[in-house]
């Protein structure tokens, strides 16, 4: 060794150790117990979401504090960095449970910021992972501005944002959920604003951390969270495919696939699942597998709001968003809470450039008194204003049934920037259905009969109008929306302006 290379000894030796301290997380007990609840540490989680290799730490050293007081704290509780998911550049944040609870540091919140402008500067999606306790109590907060959260708010439509949650989330790292545009959470996940111990001081209710926050309050009743999973390895699975259907950007064009099942195809079994009559109700999902590109369909909230599906999908190696009515629930009526994820659902597809397919079969928004007292209304309202402010392609069919605001928060509205108009022969149309409208208004026996005459040809009244482009065989679906889809090719290559909304939402 020469001398020179000696002198370097002792640097090189001494960026080691520190390099180690921050690699050895909360130490190995710590890790076992972790890990023996079936969980993945923060180091694991990071190399399961990117690709083989391609993970690339930054922020390793940040530390509020010294590596030989009582409560060390390597990397500050969060391992960020960047590398490739599915052969694409992404950033991710997660939350190391053992080092400190996962609690958020004067150090670790300047790197979540840090991670919020390298995304809006590369122009990347940014997964943030959580479990932990929100900030320190010993924090300082001195002339700190902005913060992650001012971050996030600014990246919003801009680049996607996947949160999952993977344990308990509380304070300021669980504002990180309703902030991403996708919600993850494990079976063994919560989140709340403050968690059982700060709730009962506060107010003296007496709850665990599931009652308070955990999956079943957040995936079917708050609509907090999309989607529920078992475990880690399964909502990181889940992210990597979700990102696969967006562009890394707003600027961007989301990636095509090439597949067996991209071509055109008639859907022959369509007529046994679906009866002509509406009364007759038929499950939407299974529609939605045999018209999507094979193994594509990827449903995004399923357990709230069931009466619409969200989801996304592939048609001919595109990536489309499908906003569809489901009729065996509830007919397909339209509840405050399925109006509200069609809202969101419909605000990130038209961020992000996806085609938006609208497939309608429902009785209209529901009526009640339960109804009315959710605000099911204002929530129709909403949602007819995010499909209306759509500026991507937008395909619509109408397949039975579609009675007042139902049809026009679908999309059904003529001349409202669809690029294509469809209807099965089979439809009926109107203010509300033959029976509830002739007895609201009371109508003889002949009007009851012309009324229902004119809603049972409503496919060809409306065509003849050019409300309709077109009056479809159902077993042309698939193929009548790859022909839609080809009629957007022109927009291919055109500069991709972010979605400036104006107004404000009701």
């Amino acid at each position: 060794m020469s001398a020179q290379q000696g002198r370097w000894h002792g640097i090189l030796a001494e960026l080691e150790r520190r390099r180690a301290f921050s690699s050895a997380m909360g130490g190995s007990e710590k890790l076992e117990r972790h890990r023996s609840g079936g969980k993945l540490d923060a180091r694991q989680r990071a190399a399961a979401l990117f690709d083989d290799g391609s993970f690339v730490e930054i922020g390793r050293f940040a530390a509020a504090l010294t590596q030989d007081g009582d409560t060390p704290a390597p990397a500050d509780a969060l391992v960020a960095g960047f590398g490739r998911i599915n052969g694409r550049p992404a950033l991710a944040a997660i939350e190391d449970f053992t080092v400190l609870g996962g609690s958020i540091g004067d150090a670790s919140a300047d790197k979540r910021y840090r991670l919020t402008e390298l995304a809006a500067q590369e122009r990347l999606p940014l997964i943030f992972m959580l479990e932990g306790a929100g900030h320190r109590p010993t924090n300082s907060h001195a002339g700190r501005s902005p913060n992650d959260l001012q971050g996030l708010a600014d990246l919003s439509g801009k680049v996607p944002m996947v949160c999952l949650v993977l344990g308990a989330s509380a304070g300021h790292g669980a504002l990180t959920a309703p902030l991403s545009d996708f919600v993850v959470m494990t079976e063994a996940a919560s989140m709340f604003a403050a968690g059982p111990l700060l709730v009962k001081g506060a107010i003296g209710e007496v709850v665990t951390k599931e009652q308070l926050g955990g999956p079943q309050i957040h995936v079917a009743t708050s609509g907090v969270a999309h989607n529920l999973v078992t475990d880690d390895a399964a909502a990181i699975a889940m992210a990597r495919r979700y990102l696969s259907y967006f562009p890394l950007n707003a600027w961007d064009a989301a990636p095509r696939t090439d597949g067996p099942d991209i071509g055109r195809r008639r859907l022959d079994a369509l007529l046994d699942i679906i009866d002509p009559d509406p009364r007759i109700p038929f499950k939407m999902g299974r529609v939605l597998e045999m018209l999507v590109d094979e193994g594509s369909l990827f449903e995004v909230q399923p357990q709230y709001g069931a009466s619409l599906i969200t989801a996304l999908g592939r048609l001919g190696g595109q990536s489309v968003a499908i906003v569809a009515n489901d009729p065996s629930v509830g007919a397909g009526a339209i509840d405050a809470n399925a109006a509200d994820k069609a809202t969101h659902f419909m605000d990130v597809a038209g961020a992000f450039h996806l085609p938006v397919i609208f497939l309608t079969d429902n009785p209209g928004v529901m009526a009640g008194t339960a109804a009315e007292k959710s605000g099911v209304l204002r929530h129709a309202a909403r949602m007819f204003v995010a499909q209306h402010r759509l500026r991507v392609p937008k395909l619509h069919v109408s397949m039975r049934k579609a009675f007042g605001f139902g049809s026009s928060i679908m999309a059904m509205n003529p001349f409202d920037n669809q690029t294509i108009s469809l209807a099965f022969p089979a439809i009926t149309l109107g203010a509300m259905p033959v029976g509830s409208g002739a007895a609201a208004a009371k109508l003889d026996a002949d009007a009851r009969a012309r009324m229902a005459a004119e809603q049972a040809g409503s496919a060809y009244h409306i065509a003849g109008k050019v409300g309709f482009d077109d009056v479809i065989d159902p077993r042309d679906l698939r193929n009548a929306l790859l022909d839609g889809l080809a009629l957007t090719e022109g927009r291919v290559g055109l500069p991709r302006d972010l979605n400036r909304v104006s107004g404000i939402l009701p």
